[in-house]
């Protein structure tokens, strides 16, 4: 049996996140990240800046789990495709806390992560 690998937060990232708690811009902004398997290590896929949760949706990979946190509030997403090894899916759901934010949402498909979502799940926290 597989023993659970849980990945660390590349430092480089871990100041980028905490830069990013602080987003002051009024556009959306996401940060995409990914696990480097050899490594066992959270790392940046991909910044972006004046984005829509809908245009967002068309950023994410359909098929690979990924993390990615928005600022309005910050929040860490955790997508998990259906279907992908059960290792792979381990050491993403192992890692997710890793970040250290305190609102973590899991969604199974990119196009459940829609404004409406996003805004369902943050009204918890208004």
């Amino acid at each position: 049996s597989e023993s659970l690998v849980v990945c660390n937060v590349a430092e480089d990232l871990v100041e980028k996140l905490r830069k990013f708690h602080f987003h002051k811009e009024t556009n959306n902004a996401a940060i995409i990240m990914k696990i480097d398997k050899d490594k066992h290590r959270v790392v940046l896929d991909e910044e972006l800046e004046g984005i829509s949760p809908h245009e967002l949706e068309d950023e994410l990979p359909e098929r690979q789990p990924h993390f990615t946190v928005v600022p309005y509030p910050l929040c860490f997403i955790f997508s998990s495709p259906v279907g992908r090894k059960p290792e792979q899916q381990m050491m993403y759901a192992g890692s997710k806390n890793k970040a250290e934010l305190t609102k973590v949402f899991e969604i199974r498909n990119v196009e459940d992560l829609t404004e409406e979502w996003l805004s369902d799940k943050l009204g918890f926290f208004h």
